[in-house]
């Protein structure tokens, strides 16, 4: 029988609007990179931000609920300008805050 995966957590914050900022930062980058430089990429890198600095206020330090918080938020978003999607925006929030911690996110390592 396989193993679950445990639960990630990030380091309680002290600094949450600094997290932010790291995070819409990367985030902006790596939209950019992955498809087309767009407008819309630097509203969507503020949104997320803003989703995961208020999580991180209210003391959520665990990955894959910060990822769930992001993906439900997002939704209301409109992509309609945007190759992303709410799904996309979520994985690569998460992907950034395993490579942040040094987890190789392929290989779960």
């Amino acid at each position: 029988m396989t193993e679950p995966i445990p639960p990630i957590s990030l380091p309680p914050t002290l600094h949450p609007e600094q997290e932010g900022e790291w995070l819409r930062t990367h985030l902006l980058a790596w939209l950019d990179q992955e498809f087309l430089p767009e407008p819309v990429n630097q509203q969507i890198a503020q949104r997320a931000a803003q989703v995961f600095v208020r999580q991180r206020m209210e003391g959520e330090n665990d990955v894959g609920s910060l990822l769930v918080a992001i993906l439900t938020e997002m939704k209301a978003f409109d992509f309609s300008q945007s190759f992303y999607s709410e799904f996309a925006v979520a994985n690569a929030v998460s992907d950034l805050l395993l490579a942040s911690l040094g987890i190789d996110r392929c290989c779960g390592q």
